[in-house]
């Protein structure tokens, strides 16, 4: 899988959709920039015991996307995945509590519907839905496509074309 990582470049998930289309990574980035909004908006606005209940109600979802996740940053940083992936989460987080500081006093009144909305939710695929559908702040922009098959010549057949000239 050919992948490509820009960090530095905030933008919501609608804009990190690449034109190759929906990816297993795509959705891995959406639901963690999710987790984290909802997050931040805990700590931030006092509802700790609402983000626990959302992890509780889609744990396997969130444990099956952090592995994505992780497939993802090993795929495209090798040795350096971890320290990668840390810092991905650490600058998620921090445009997101800089998106909450720039909001000021309605920061919670706008935010904490979300809870509202996650907890109406049925399953994974409307968690996945709904993480795709929101405008959730990113550190980066992200493209995961599939690299085009490459038709590779063997040497049986570069052999036979050269002889083929010769002739």
């Amino acid at each position: 899988m050919a992948a490509l990582f820009t960090a530095g470049i905030a933008c919501g998930s609608a804009a990190s959709a690449a034109s190759c289309g929906r990816t297993s990574a795509h959705e891995a980035f959406d639901v963690q920039g999710l987790k984290s909004e909802l997050m931040v908006t805990a700590l931030s606005c006092n509802a700790q015991e609402r983000y626990n209940s959302f992890v509780a109600k889609f744990r396997t979802k969130l444990l099956s996307e952090e592995d994505r996740l992780n497939t993802y940053f090993r795929a495209t940083y090798g040795k350096s995945a971890q320290r990668e992936h840390d810092d991905y989460i650490t600058q998620l987080a921090n445009v997101q509590s800089e998106r909450g500081l720039q909001a000021g006093t309605i920061f919670c009144s706008q935010r904490m519907a979300m809870f509202d909305e996650v907890a109406a939710l049925s399953d994974e695929h409307d968690l996945s839905n709904y993480a795709e559908a929101k405008d959730i702040v990113q550190p980066a922009t992200f493209e995961t496509c599939e690299a085009p098959a490459v038709e590779r010549a063997t040497s049986n057949s570069r052999r036979r074309a050269r002889s083929t000239r010769k002739a």
